[in-house]
């Protein structure tokens, strides 16, 4: 598909406040598998700036686009990129976070409040689930972070909250320190559960949802409609 493709799809806004709350003033692109869905895609061309996690810029070299910066520790980045972008590369040696973090936390350091996370997900899975469990470290940080995949995005949130969506839109809850869980506009009620299969496999009966609690829970939402 060709990138003013992904701007057609990017320009259907009903269906991009379905995923993403927000308009990004920044894409973090990690070093799991490159999108290739036309939704993250768009999402990730109409972006005035993208940061590489490390070897995520090779990804990123490799689809014909160019980072803005690249931020990590320089160990899984490849040496032709190394010295091709080597006014490009912020390096953090210190190991007490990942190179997601590192992004996030670069980009916070510049007044971002306002990112995409993608290439995140796909190979380790233990990679996988850390990512995505950071989402809610960031929303801690006052920062509006979410993660699209190949199939859906993830959004952290809190209390009562209104989400936009669409009829058959599949979505899961994964409960982080949540009481009083309820909802409006989903298939099935949500209710004060604990594990975190018990909040998966929901789905959008209208134009929106509301979830109601006292703290703080993980929204999935998929690009499409169930069959």
């Amino acid at each position: 598909m060709e990138h003013n493709e992904y701007k057609m799809y990017l320009s259907k806004e009903e269906r991009m406040r379905a995923v993403l709350p927000f308009v990004p003033e920044a894409v973090v692109v990690g070093n799991g598998d490159f999108p290739s869905h036309p939704f993250p895609l768009a999402v990730l061309d109409a972006s005035p700036c993208v940061v590489c996690c490390d070897g995520g810029a090779d990804a990123l070299v490799d689809s014909g686009r160019i980072p803005s910066w690249i931020v990590g520790d320089g160990d899984s980045l490849s040496a032709t990129n190394r010295v091709r972008f080597h006014d490009r590369i912020h390096r953090i040696s210190e190991q007490e976070t990942n190179d997601q973090t590192k992004a996030i936390t670069f980009l916070a350091a510049k007044g971002i409040r306002r990112m995409v996370l993608v290439g995140a997900t796909g190979k380790r899975e233990d990679h996988t689930l850390g990512n995505i469990s950071l989402l809610m470290e960031y929303q801690q940080m006052g920062l509006e972070v979410a993660m699209l995949t190949d199939y859906g995005s993830f959004v952290p949130a809190a209390d009562t909250e209104k989400f936009a969506g669409f009829p058959r839109q599949q979505v899961s809850v994964f409960n982080v320190d949540a009481v009083q869980l309820r909802s409006e506009g989903l298939r099935y009620p949500l209710y004060d559960f604990q594990s975190w299969w018990q909040g998966t496999l929901n789905e959008v009966i209208d134009s929106e949802f509301c979830i109601s609690a006292k703290g703080r829970y993980l929204v999935y939402r998929t690009y499409e409609p169930k069959a």
